[in-house]
């Protein structure tokens, strides 16, 4: 297998080190706008089987140069970026998984579905950790039952070591993380895709010590389309973010004040924008280069099994690699996109063309894969 990586920051990277760790993959090339530098954990494959090249994806002639030849390509670039990727992408016969995020993007990307199916090839937009993981462990509890009634989620990227105010550190992107926190959630409420609040939905979760009682709400993004496909054959389907207690008030505050907004404002005959100025301010208070993270994830998949009431559930708490210095977050995400690839050329999907992972990922070989990397995803059945 050869396979591109497009975008070389964190999870670009973390996909990059997922593929070279299998013998399978042949090459493993990065196109980012820069190469001169890549992160330390990949420095060790540079001159063999990783190498890097300059690709500039606002450029498709760039691109597609890059995506010859290959034969799937994974794409870290930011969301917007993804439809015209993934028409490249078809266009060079490669296989195609991006990180996703973006429902609009999403429905784009199903558009070019007979152009896949004619050239041969899997696109699977939403592979990272919400959506993506979160999504296949929610289809794997509806097939296990013979109906479902409800599918909850529950995902959050914490700090190890929580400091006051808001325990909390950048693990991705800030301004993403203020995205979900500043548009509305979708979720089935009575079988119809509703639109909640973020930050509204407030409940306590409780996990193993040392993680204990955390608190949820919803946000955007991590559900994906997984609404509008149960759409009138499941109750109730709700995602909401996890996170130490009392950093939904603290934040609710914070955007209610308008310090979040993305509208510019005058300030002594200039004008900013409040979202911009806050980013610029807290940002240095919240990344930790040298701060370890920890990801959990629960799906809770509720219904009946032989008339009788059942439940499944899929909890997951993975933490910082001492050893290679990758977060939580990056294992979680950015080998999560990377088995995707893996999968597609590995023909271990369902269905070429462009589906999500719930529609084509075959839950059972991406838990095996997941369980290879150390991503242990428990399973147990909570009274129903």
């Amino acid at each position: 297998m050869k396979m591109l990586v497009l975008g070389g920051g964190a999870q670009g990277s973390a996909a990059a080190y997922d593929l070279l760790q299998d013998d399978r993959v042949e090459e493993v090339v990065i196109g980012d706008q820069r190469t001169d530098r890549v992160a330390p954990f990949l420095e060790a494959f540079r001159g063999g089987r990783l190498r890097l090249v300059e690709v500039d994806a606002a450029d498709e002639a760039s691109a597609l140069a890059a995506m010859e030849g290959m034969d799937a390509v994974v794409c870290a670039l930011p969301y917007y970026f993804n439809y015209d990727m993934t028409r490249l992408a078809i266009e060079a016969g490669a296989h195609f998984a991006d990180l996703g995020g973006n429902t609009e993007i999403v429905e784009q990307q199903r558009t070019l579905d007979d152009l896949a199916t004619q050239k041969g090839v899997s696109v699977i937009p939403d592979c990272g950790l919400a959506p993506g993981m979160v999504n296949i462990l929610a289809q794997a509890g509806i097939d296990e039952l013979d109906e479902a009634e409800s599918v909850r989620m529950w995902v959050g990227g914490l700090p190890q070591d929580p400091e006051p105010p808001l325990n909390y550190q950048i693990v991705y992107s800030m301004e993403g993380v203020l995205d979900y926190y500043t548009t509305p959630g979708l979720v089935l409420h009575e079988g119809e895709p509703t639109e909640v609040e973020a930050l509204t939905g407030l409940e306590q979760v409780s996990f193993p010590e040392p993680l204990g009682r955390l608190e949820a709400f919803y946000t955007a993004g991590g559900i994906s389309t997984l609404p509008y496909r149960y759409q009138g054959s499941l109750r109730t389907m709700e995602y909401k973010t996890l996170r130490y207690p009392g950093h939904a008030t603290i934040m609710k505050a914070i955007r209610d004040l308008g310090l979040l907004s993305d509208e510019p404002v005058a300030v002594d005959g200039a004008r900013i924008t409040p979202r911009q100025f806050f980013i610029d301010r807290v940002t240095p208070h919240l990344r930790r280069p040298k701060g370890r993270d920890l990801v959990v994830l629960r799906v809770e998949v509720r219904g009946s099994q032989e008339g009788r009431p059942r439940g499944i559930r899929f909890d997951l708490v993975d933490y910082y690699d001492e050893a290679t210095g990758i977060t939580a977050m990056m294992r979680t995400t950015g080998f999560s996109l990377a088995l995707t690839g893996v999968m597609q050329c590995s023909g271990d999907v369902r269905e070429l063309g462009v589906r999500t992972p719930d529609e084509t990922i075959r839950p059972s070989v991406y838990l095996d894969g997941l369980a290879r990397r150390g991503i242990q995803i428990q399973r147990s059945e909570p009274n129903a």
